[in-house]
């Protein structure tokens, strides 16, 4: 699904990835890991490139829209499906079946008393929450995430990474935490500087392992 050989990237003039070659197919759950400014989300943004359309994206950055609504947010994931017509008409007052289908997704993820409030009234943790329903919404077969549940306490952020990864065949995302990368998926990509370093099926190493690439860079 995803192939990149021998490839460099810059943003304008500053090297980010350099000599990538790496191959994901369908079905992979890949952890992307490495200390900031490892290139982890340069290299989502290549792959994400190469397949947008089957890829639900929840990015760093939440990118919600602070003027509208949690549903409405949740709802844009989902905005390829219908015609822009019907989007209008349900950004203003919601179909029945429309809410329905969010507020299961809010209920999911503990936001059921928050679909009408606007994310600028939310904390971190919910703003992110809602990032994770709208790529839900978007019901694509392939996830990618930089660091999606970063600002969740580390029971919650189990909890919600593994439904998000039940509900995608095969899966990129990049994360902080050894323990969760080792738990959720099953190979894992190492970045330092641009490079990757290693990769390895999860069944082949350990959390100190992972745990090391972060103190040797």
């Amino acid at each position: 699904m995803f192939h990149l050989s021998n490839a460099s990237f810059s943003h304008g003039s500053l090297p980010v990835l350099h000599d990538i070659t790496l191959d994901i197919v369908e079905g992979e759950k890949v952890a992307l890991v490495g200390p900031s400014g490892a290139g982890k989300s340069s290299l989502l943004s290549v792959l994400w490139q190469q397949n947008p359309e089957q890829v639900a994206l929840c990015p760093q950055e939440s990118g919600l829209v602070d003027i509208l609504s949690v549903y409405q947010n949740i709802y844009m994931g989902g905005l390829s499906r219908f015609s822009t017509l019907y989007n209008v008409f349900n950004l203003i007052r919601p179909w029945t079946s429309r809410k329905r289908d969010i507020a299961m997704i809010c209920q999911q993820l503990g936001l059921s008393d928050k679909l009408f409030v606007s994310p600028d009234k939310l904390s971190g943790g919910q703003r992110q929450r809602v990032a994770l329903g709208r790529a839900l919404y978007r019901q694509q077969p392939i996830f990618m995430g930089d660091e999606p549940v970063s600002s969740l306490d580390p029971e919650q952020g189990d909890s919600l990474l593994s439904e998000v990864l039940a509900r995608h065949s095969t899966a990129i995302v990049a994360i902080h935490s050894p323990e969760l990368a080792i738990k959720h998926f099953d190979r894992v990509i190492a970045l330092q500087q641009g490079r990757v370093i290693g990769d390895w099926p999860t069944a082949d190493i350990s959390v100190a392992t992972l745990e090391d690439v972060y103190r040797d860079a």
